[in-house]
């Protein structure tokens, strides 16, 4: 994961708990997972278009 080590996941999850809160962290994930299937759809789309287009 962009080579992260333990340590520094560790840091920057504890990070993520102070500023958002417990009760927010799972639906930031999941804004954040969506938002990430959103874009890999986005990018297969505009690759398939940009095949099937004549050169």
């Amino acid at each position: 994961m962009a080579g992260l080590k333990p340590q520094e996941l560790l840091i920057i999850l504890v990070i993520l708990l102070v500023l958002f809160g417990g009760s927010k962290l799972p639906q930031l994930a999941r804004n954040l997972g969506k938002a990430q299937k959103e874009f890999k759809d986005g990018i297969s789309e505009g690759a398939d278009e940009n095949d099937d287009t004549p050169a």
